[in-house]
């Protein structure tokens, strides 16, 4: 029996694998080394899931994650897990999750938007080419984060419409000062904004929140896409906020000549497959 699980920062999808058929799929909250210490992920693990994760004899588990882009931080990760497991682990990568499960064997240009945002180019074994994803401060176009993180600036200068503001606060139950609250003095603020970019999906027909999303796509596209050899190879995206914004995402990559055949909430379910090939790790 094998145990798969990918994690972004917001929530980590969990597959319990037998004979290549799933078994029970679990979802927790999000680790990230970046943002937590070994024992914070150890708790999580062992709160979050079922005691039937921790009975099974397994034979592997593969991990993939959010900040998991070091030696150092795989380690976290990896330490937290044999801890709880008792069974050898192999930590990769998100990137590599959304790899994998878009693509498997195949080369392509795999791209998440989620809480965050990443792309890559897979050349069907290794991720050969990354441009730096640059957290939501500083990077991460088209994320669920950046979206939300628009949108309240936006709303705390008094910019965007007065019944989509009267919407959220009355939706959210927050006023400005908690928002900075929030976003300057709280754990997880890219949590925080990505959750604000989901309540947009039921004002897409209004003009202003159209063009924030389709501007927040853009932004993906120009600076992260277009800097891969994007017209020869496919490019298929994985994650919450893609698959949210799917009509959208594909209208906006229509403007780059770019037609999308694959768009994903998660890779898990390539994942498993991948995983039931049995293909030697590079």
């Amino acid at each position: 029996m094998k145990l798969i699980a990918e994690s972004g920062s917001t929530r980590t999808e969990w597959a319990l694998v037998e004979d290549n058929h799933l078994i029970q799929r679990v979802f927790t909250e999000g680790l990230n080394p970046f943002f937590q210490t070994r024992r914070d992920i150890s708790r999580s693990v062992r709160l979050g899931l079922p005691d039937i994760f921790f009975k099974k004899k397994l034979e592997q588990v593969y991990y993939y994650g959010a900040g998991c882009t070091s030696y150092e931080k795989k380690n976290i990760l990896g330490a937290s897990l044999v801890a709880q497991f008792k069974t050898p682990i192999q930590v990769e990568s998100d990137l590599l999750a959304a790899a994998r499960g878009l693509f498997k064997c195949e080369a392509g240009i795999a791209c998440i938007l989620g809480t965050g945002s990443n792309s890559c180019f897979y050349d069907g074994k290794i991720v050969v080419k990354n441009v730096k994803a640059g957290g939501y401060i500083l990077g991460d176009e088209g994320s669920g984060a950046v979206l939300g993180k628009m949108f309240l600036s936006d709303v705390l200068k008094g910019l965007a419409p007065k019944d989509v503001m009267a919407d959220f606060f009355e939706k959210f139950r927050i006023s400005s000062n908690e928002v900075m609250e929030s976003v300057y003095n709280r754990p997880f603020p890219n949590r925080f904004l990505s959750t604000i970019s989901y309540f947009l999906a039921d004002y897409t027909n209004d003009d202003y929140v159209f063009e924030l999303i389709t501007n927040n796509l853009k932004g993906f596209f120009t600076r992260n896409v277009c800097q891969y050899d994007y017209k020869n190879y496919p490019i298929r995206f994985v994650g919450s906020l893609a698959y949210s914004y799917a009509d959208i995402l594909r209208e906006v990559a229509g403007e780059f000549g770019i037609e999308l055949d694959v768009i994903e909430e998660t890779p898990m379910n390539g994942l498993i497959e991948f995983h039931s090939l049995n293909i030697e790790e590079p």
